[in-house]
């Protein structure tokens, strides 16, 4: 399938994980695959290499999500080598995970600057040549903790549902100019993330969910890749859930 060919896509934190699957994924579809990275490097050029074999473009940036004007220096960069810019994934993240009584100003400035103002920036540094063109397809990849809350997530329940927001916001925005916008919420998927958990809150997590697993990255890869196809040019505005049925 080639749903994708020669379109630009971006794809933060791709360097593992969920944004390395889906920069393969779409790459495997055709795209050309923008990435950016902070101080991975060597899995970085990996990606970089993986991309160009499968016949596409490839971009690697040595980029902070939080700095908006080396964000866009990515994105007029991505733009200039692909000719074109159709799709961003916002998937770059990270977690600090405390009770609220113990997290500090830095364990939520961390969170909120990482999950939420750089997927602002990443978006704000896009849209507007999405808008020129009157075409793309912006995915902020959040999570069910967004949708519900989660204890000892604070920070993170909250960019994450503030995601949500944005999604929402920025869809019924841009919506006439042909640009859509939508957001991934997900559940436990097999990451370093959850591979820190501890065997006692694997299992809790895993009575919780009515399909009995953890998800895997090739779980999640190809509703990204639907998304920014135009294959879903009438959806937009769309929370979806790929969490097992975790968050019913």
């Amino acid at each position: 399938m080639r749903d994708l060919e020669g379109k630009g896509i971006i794809v933060t934190g791709a360097t593992r994980g969920i944004g390395r699957a889906i920069a393969l994924e779409a790459a495997r579809r055709g795209a050309n695959v923008a990435f950016n990275y902070l101080k991975s490097e060597q899995p970085a050029a990996e990606l970089k290499r993986e991309i160009e074999a499968l016949g596409c473009q490839a971009l690697a940036a040595q980029v902070d999500v939080g700095d908006l004007k080396a964000v866009r220096e990515m994105v007029n960069a991505a733009k200039s080598a692909f000719g074109r810019l159709d799709g961003l994934v916002n998937n770059a993240g990270l977690t600090r995970d405390k009770l609220l009584v113990m997290m500090s100003e830095d364990d939520w400035s961390e969170v909120i600057r990482t999950n939420l103002t750089g997927a602002f920036n990443f978006a704000r540094a896009s849209v507007f040549m999405m808008m020129k063109a009157k075409r793309g397809s912006i995915i902020n990849v959040t999570s069910v903790s967004g949708l519900v809350g989660m204890p000892g997530q604070v920070n993170y329940s909250a960019a994450k549902a503030g995601l949500i927001g944005m999604t929402k916001a920025m869809a019924k925005e841009v919506g006439r100019l042909g640009v859509r916008v939508n957001a991934l919420a997900l559940g436990f998927i097999e990451t370093d993330m959850t591979a820190a958990l501890s065997e006692e809150n694997r299992t809790a997590a895993l009575g919780m969910i009515p399909l009995g697993r953890f998800g895997q990255v090739e779980d999640v890869a190809p509703t990204a890749a639907f998304l920014l196809s135009d294959a879903a040019s009438y959806i937009t505005g769309a929370v979806i859930q790929i969490d097992g049925g975790l968050a019913m």
